[in-house]
């Protein structure tokens, strides 16, 4: 315990700089999806190198890929036989629009009470940060237990496009026997949390073309179908009267789930309230017989998540828009083939479509769910967890998707320890993207026993 407590007095005592470099790197406006921004990526990218460097990691080296580099650190133990952690994270941020509605600047980090502002504070240079400071902290014990690598990527916002292939090119560089990846959350501030189950997703987009360009309305309504109105009825159709996927087999996969699944589902303290004030929503709204953490997170979905069609400018213009699309995106549970589900969707929206127009369905990217709570290493650290929070692990199933999870036990045959320290009302994608610094804090201690836990066993 000598170990631990070097290292926390060593943080205790350095915290207001690293809150600072903190701040450093959320200055920078690394937006993967913006081309506009490609300097900015390999500025953060060799912000965190460099620290890596300075705190006395010898081995880093930053890989380019087609779009924005990715980062690997490693810093090795002198024990004999010491295992491998591999700590997973993402540099990038997602774009600020609406900016109207940032109260401060969203790449000036700006405290307000115990909350941090700023687009990246909790998604995810956040959590990343806490594993770098942690690292730090621990190598002031002498010597760390275990081997520690990092993989810092810049594209997660838009997708991965070069993780997987990436990973495998690189397994033996890789080889691990743990694998942490914070780019989770908690369900309350004081509850520390465990992901055990991601869910997967299918993401596709319907595009409905009528006439050749746009049509004036009062010459050619009633003639012409109008795409607009032909989305909107196909849209209509994926769901029924109680909220389930009207698709024939969309739910032939879907296992039964237990009691015992229910009854630990059931044991996260997330109420309805709190989802309706999070939310903003007037109400909740959702497949009947299930309760909302069990569609939250165990239960498949099919949601629109954009809809583009004619004029949406101010004003007034009297057409038939020649064309009409959607993205559209499934949340997929364990036994759900990816691909299986999109052909089902695809065949169905492809039969509803009437001859009057035309349609065409591209899928944009596919994955599978992620179900673990036996991840190599989760033992050491719950007790980290429960230990800086004084309370007990919540173990939740997220509604989300970490693609990356799967991949890495596929190719590195390693489960993923799933946890973070951002809440429910950060608004990571939203503006105003906020951390409750006390639980940054925290997130470091936590971090700091978890690394050193291994000195013990």
């Amino acid at each position: 315990m000598e170990a631990v407590k070097q290292s926390l007095e060593y943080f205790e005592n350095n915290k207001e700089r690293m809150t600072e470099e903190y701040l450093n790197i959320l200055r920078i406006p690394s937006v993967s999806t913006n081309p506009e921004n490609a300097a900015d990526m390999k500025r953060t990218a060799e912000f965190l190198a460099n620290y890596f460097k300075k705190i006395g990691v010898e081995k880093v080296e930053i890989f380019p890929t087609p779009l924005h580099p990715i980062l690997f650190a490693e810093k090795k133990s002198n024990k004999p036989g010491a295992k491998t952690l591999l700590v997973y994270g993402h540099y990038d941020v997602q774009p600020v629009d609406p900016i109207e509605e940032w109260q401060s600047d969203p790449f000036d980090p700006t405290f307000r009470g115990d909350y941090l502002f700023a687009r990246g504070a909790s998604d995810m240079k956040g959590q990343v940060m806490t594993s770098v400071f942690a690292l730090e902290s621990a190598l002031q014990s002498g010597d760390l237990p275990i081997n520690i690598k990092f993989i810092l990527e810049g594209e997660e916002e838009i997708g991965s496009p070069s993780l997987e292939s990436f990973i495998v090119d690189h397994k033996d560089l890789l080889a691990c026997d743990m694998i942490l990846n914070p780019d989770a959350g908690m369900v309350g501030k004081d509850k520390p949390t465990i992901v055990y189950g991601l869910r997967g997703m299918v993401y596709f987009e319907v595009r409905i073309d009528g006439p050749r360009v746009d049509l004036h309305s009062g010459l050619w309504g009633g003639n012409i179908a109008n795409p607009a109105n032909v989305l909107a009825e196909m849209i209509g159709k994926l769901h029924d009267e109680n909220g389930a996927v009207a698709i024939p087999g969309f739910y032939d996969q879907v296992p039964v789930m237990t009691a015992d699944e229910r009854a630990r589902i059931a044991t996260a303290p997330y109420s309805e309230a709190e989802m309706l004030e999070i939310t903003g929503s007037p109400m909740l709204y959702g497949e009947a017989g299930y309760t909302p953490l069990e569609r939250q997170g165990a239960r498949p979905t099919l949601d629109v998540n954009g809809i583009y069609s004619g004029f949406i400018g101010d004003g007034a213009k009297t057409i038939i828009p020649a064309y009409a699309k959607a993205k559209i995106s499934c949340r997929l549970v364990p036994n759900m083939d990816p691909m299986r589900t999109y052909e089902l969707v695809r065949d169905y929206i492809l039969s509803i479509i009437p001859p009057t127009v035309k349609a065409k369905v591209f899928l944009h990217s596919a994955g599978p769910a992620y179900l673990a709570d036996d991840a190599p290493g989760v033992e050491n650290f719950v007790d980290a967890l429960t230990t800086v929070w004084n309370n007990p692990i919540t173990y939740k199933r997220e509604g989300g998707s970490v693609p990356v999870a799967t991949v890495m036990q596929r190719e590195l045959g390693v489960k993923s320890i799933l946890t973070g320290f951002g809440l429910p009302d950060d608004a990571i994608h939203s503006p105003n993207e906020r951390m409750y610094y006390p639980n940054w804090l925290k997130g470091i201690r936590a971090m700091i026993r978890f690394y050193l836990s291994f000195g013990e066993n």
